[in-house]
């Protein structure tokens, strides 16, 4: 039924992270996935290589549409609905800067958002499990 190949990449890892890993943490890391995307897109854009960059920005992009689109509205009510506002505004800050002068500054933005996104989303899955959240100055420098 999917014609895009990226779409069904994206949608094998959902149903993969979702078999094999806590809901929670499946989040952060498809999170950290995006993240990764981001960086490596950023790298070959520098780097003049903007065919590679644009595929590493689709498969980010794809990991923050996935993930829209499994927002519960009816039990996540108004954060639901932020989470949905922001994985979007994420993706069309992305496309925007793609390729851009200011694709650096941008794209490092972007990335701190979602760092933080990740790390808000690691802080309440170890609240969740009892565990003690890692203080916020400990987070990874990259």
């Amino acid at each position: 039924m999917m014609h895009n190949p990226m779409a069904y990449m994206a949608n094998q890892a959902y149903r993969g992270a979702a078999t094999s890993v806590p809901p929670l943490k499946a989040i952060s890391m498809l999170l950290g996935g995006a993240v990764t995307f981001l960086q490596k897109s950023l790298a070959a854009q520098e780097a003049r290589r903007f065919e590679e960059g644009h595929e590493y920005l689709m498969k980010a992009t794809a990991i923050l549409r996935g993930l829209s689109h499994n927002l519960d509205f009816t039990r996540g009510g108004a954060v639901a609905e932020r989470l949905f506002q922001t994985y979007n505004a994420m993706i069309l800050a992305s496309l925007k800067a793609f390729g851009r002068p200011h694709a650096r500054e941008s794209f490092r933005r972007i990335i701190a958002g979602l760092t933080e996104l990740k790390e808000a989303w690691e802080h309440v899955d170890a609240t969740v499990r009892g565990g003690k959240a890692a203080p916020a100055d400990s987070a990874h420098k990259g």
